[in-house]
């Protein structure tokens, strides 16, 4: 695309009226042309390709004054999801009462059905949520567990999940277990013995991440979920950061339960997540919110949450719209080499340690930098203050150090210059 043609496009976006009226700029069909223009050629060498990612980053209204390395909590959505919302929020605000319950809400079927495609899941095993935290206490809670019944889980799993076991812990009388592992570990197979050998007779539910938030570390899920349901244990799999992120469905799964968010990695509206019930599974499992006796059997019992928006949940389809023309292998690709340009960087440097595995089973686009001598926590106010670089400082008992998460907008100049940062606070130190 020559820069008069560039300049005329972005030129027409400005056009509140064509916004307006369709919502809908043809964001998505540059991204269409973009992709087919890489046809024949790998994931791995598109990933290099500063030309079609440029195009990609042109999708985002973003403010580049900062340097966000912290996607792996909430991002930004493209323009055309953002604005998708915006549209829906206004129908909605015509008459909440008639367009936001008979005419959007009915929509969300729409939804259901292209999230259980892309999962592969059947559309009565899914249900739409507002977060992955949201997903798994519905399963969390919903399971009958007795005094006694132990759950198996790691002690790097997400704070909120491992509260809620503990609050089962203390209410129900049941034993939570958690287990330990290197960070990195030598390779999935370790990970996989660990659980298999902390399986006792007492063992009813086994609750595991598809990626961990702390070090991006992924998982064998599909030999896990395997060994335990041959053993009559229940599989909860937290894949908050997961889905979006990485090419898989069930198929590569085979897990009870599944709970995901999808402002992470698919760029959806903040506020929405989704969660997968194995079908034989769903009337057997109580609701977080009571639902009536007559959709026991019924997977949207799981949605009853009372009045809620309907804008977010139907821009669903538009961030499901932008990743598939982008592509999940593509997508994959470049957020691993943004990853290793700062990882490979900062690895060999004195003083710095990666934590996150290189192999591409086990990682992706998080990775966690330890830094020695440094109090993470003051490294990331010292990147903020000096750089308005935003990082996440990690602080586990076992291990600590800096979570960077680049995303598809972020450039090549960003990343380089939070590794020179890096370099300065290894020489300089903080102030």
């Amino acid at each position: 695309m020559t820069t008069a043609s560039r300049r005329s496009f972005l030129q027409s976006l400005g056009a509140t009226t064509t916004v307006a009226a369709f919502g809908r700029p043809d964001l998505l069909a540059r991204v269409d042309q973009a992709t087919r223009a890489t046809t024949g050629r790998s994931a791995d060498d598109i990933a290099q390709d500063e030309d079609f990612w440029r195009e990609i980053r042109e999708a985002f209204t973003l403010d580049r004054t900062i340097t966000n390395l912290n996607n792996g909590g909430v991002c930004p959505s493209p323009r055309v999801v953002h604005e998708a919302m915006k549209r829906y929020l206004d129908i909605s605000n015509q008459a909440p009462v008639y367009h936001m319950w008979q005419v959007l809400e009915p929509n969300l079927e729409t939804v259901r059905r292209r999230l259980a495609a892309e999962f592969g899941c059947d559309t009565e095993e899914l249900a739409v949520t507002r977060n992955a935290s949201e997903a798994l206490q519905i399963a969390q809670l919903g399971i009958d567990l007795k005094a006694g019944d132990e759950v198996l889980t790691t002690n790097q799993d997400y704070g909120r999940m491992l509260d809620t076991w503990q609050q089962r812990v203390r209410r129900d009388g049941i034993v939570l277990t958690q287990i330990s592992f290197p960070v990195p570990p030598p390779d999935q197979a370790d990970l996989f013995r660990r659980f298999e050998q902390a399986v006792t007779p007492r063992t009813k539910v086994i609750h595991v991440c598809h990626i961990t938030n702390l070090t991006g570390q992924i998982f064998p899920v599909r030999d896990i979920c395997r060994m335990a349901r041959a053993r009559g244990i229940r599989t909860i799999v937290d894949g908050a950061h997961a889905f979006a992120h990485f090419p898989f469905t069930l198929a590569d799964l085979e897990c009870d339960y599944y709970g995901t968010s999808l402002h992470k990695w698919l760029l959806a509206p903040v506020g929405t997540g989704f969660l997968y019930v194995r079908r034989p599974l769903v009337k057997g499992h109580w609701a977080l919110t009571p639902a009536n006796e007559s959709r026991d059997a019924d997977i949207r019992k799981f949605e009853e949450i009372g009045t809620h928006p309907a804008a977010m949940h139907n821009a669903i389809a538009e961030a499901l719209e932008f990743h598939h023309s982008i592509g999940g292998e593509r997508k994959a690709a470049r957020l691993r080499y943004l990853r290793n340009r700062w990882a490979t960087r900062l690895h060999e440097t004195p003083g710095a340690k990666v934590l996150t595995s290189f192999d591409p089973a086990q990682g992706c686009a998080i990775g966690l930098l330890s830094l020695a001598g440094h109090d993470p926590e003051k490294v990331t106010a010292h990147l903020w203050a000096r750089q308005r670089i935003i990082v996440t400082p990690i602080k586990h008992a076992e291990f600590q150090g800096l979570r960077i998460t680049p995303n598809l907008y972020t450039t090549l100049g960003e990343i380089d210059s939070f590794v020179a940062a890096i370099h300065d606070v290894l020489k300089h130190g903080v102030s």
